[in-house]
């Protein structure tokens, strides 16, 4: 029966279809900020049920736009699709077949185009300005935005177009080699910071002065320093660039909400490694923050929902290193004592956790256990030696998703993929 049996029993919410996720919004209530995870990017399961209950919270709650772990031309590209832009493609899979940086799968597949063309459907019944948005929240990007930046001040602001060129000039003998940028600034530790951060004092001070027209350029403007402090820092190890990306991710959230305006909410979705608080993990001590726990620090715990999820054993989509071919693979059943192998053996086969407020909790909520996480680049056959972060279940979330068994999602076909980005830390979340 497991250790946890009777509490797991007690709390367990068997999920069947999108209906059973009442309880969850009941404890969603006014939150300003609900974070779906997975505990892989790519897994069906989790892909599936993330787009049931975010249909929910849209429809039912209100909620105004869906920020994801993506680079943001690219989901830019998405958002028109769905809010039906001029000029934007008719069906959303057009825009996401075209995601090209590696791992493409991850926004472009199958699940992810039944959500947008369910959004596009939806937006099409709203006045412009109600419309539902899609926006990518991660530090990547760094050239195709600055090329964004080009393409939007040749138009509307040509003055401007020698500002932005400086910027771009000064990355430009690094032939978009994320690496080759970062090992320059061993020698020439400034790097290109001077030129981004006289280009994003310009776009930020006239997004403040004409709000909607020049967000998309602004916000273009931040992944590009964001993205030159992340290159920077990796001369530094993995830990260091780890936080200047979550606290990217962080501040291009609070930049949305305030877009949007007083009264708007959003969903984010990412891998459980930055949606669950850092705090109740072994992150923290190694100084490593993330996107939860900031999101509570900054809008306050109890308007901020996060909602991790997890699996036992079945299929996934990943690649057996950085750049590599993506194809299926095992997953193992889970390492004898950690969260998955307990819930394996008493809970359903998919069911839904929601936590209890307050002190008085069972065990399982307050018990550091081994929690499984897989990154882009997977290896099972290794796995019990790593892929497992201890975690009090009941501090890094609010909610829980459980499926004891999962399949891999099913990736589109894209045009090209783009191996120069550096590998992410921890491995490929």
């Amino acid at each position: 029966m497991g250790r946890y049996g009777d509490e797991v029993a007690a709390m367990a919410v068997p999920l069947g279809d999108a209906g059973d996720f009442d309880v969850l919004l009941d404890r969603v209530g006014d939150a300003r900020v609900v974070m779906l995870g997975e505990a892989s990017h790519g897994t069906h399961e989790f892909y599936r049920r993330r787009d049931e209950l975010t249909r929910r919270l849209i429809a039912e709650r209100g909620f105004s736009f869906v920020a994801v772990e993506g680079d943001w031309p690219a989901c830019d590209r998405v958002d028109g699709a769905v809010r039906g832009r001029a000029g934007a493609p008719e069906d959303p899979r057009a825009a996401l077949a075209a995601f090209d940086r590696w791992p493409t799968w991850m926004w472009a597949n199958e699940e992810v185009v039944d959500f947008a063309r369910w959004l596009r459907a939806h937006n099409g019944g709203l006045a412009e300005e109600e419309r539902v948005g899609f926006h990518g929240l991660d530090v990547y990007s760094l050239w195709e935005s600055l090329r964004e930046i080009l393409v939007h001040l040749r138009e509307h602001d040509p003055a401007e177009v020698p500002t932005a060129l400086a910027a771009y000039r000064c990355f430009e003998p690094h032939g978009e080699d994320p690496q080759e940028y970062a090992l320059a600034t061993r020698f020439v530790p400034a790097g290109c910071e001077n030129e981004v951060v006289d280009l994003l004092a310009r776009l930020r001070g006239q997004a403040a002065a004409d709000g909607a027209g020049r967000f998309g350029a602004w916000q273009n403007a931040e992944v590009v320093a964001g993205a030159e402090r992340y290159y920077r820092s990796l001369v530094g190890g993995g830990q260091p660039s780890w936080n200047v990306r979550d606290r990217h991710m962080d501040d291009t959230l609070d930049r949305l909400l305030a877009h949007y305006g007083p009264g708007s909410k959003a969903v984010v979705w990412a891998h459980n490694t930055h949606i669950g608080d850092a705090r109740a993990t072994d992150m923290a001590a190694s100084g490593l923050v993330n996107l939860g726990q900031l999101a509570r620090e900054r809008h306050g715990a109890d308007r901020v929902v996060l909602v991790g999820f997890g699996a036992h054993r079945g299929t996934v989509i990943a690649g057996d290193a950085w750049g590599a071919d993506q194809r299926v693979m095992p997953v193992p059943p889970a390492r004898d004592g950690s969260l998955e192998d307990e819930l394996h053996h008493t809970a359903p086969g998919e069911a839904l956790f929601v936590f209890p407020p307050g002190h008085d909790r069972p065990d399982l909520l307050t018990t550091a256990l081994a929690h499984r996480a897989i990154g882009v680049v997977y290896h099972p056959e290794r796995e019990r030696l790593g892929n497992y972060v201890p975690t009090v279940l009941g501090d890094r979330y609010d909610a829980f998703l459980w499926f004891d068994e999962t399949t891999a999602l099913r990736p589109l076909r894209t045009r090209r993929v783009d191996v120069f980005e550096p590998e992410t830390y921890p491995s490929g979340v």
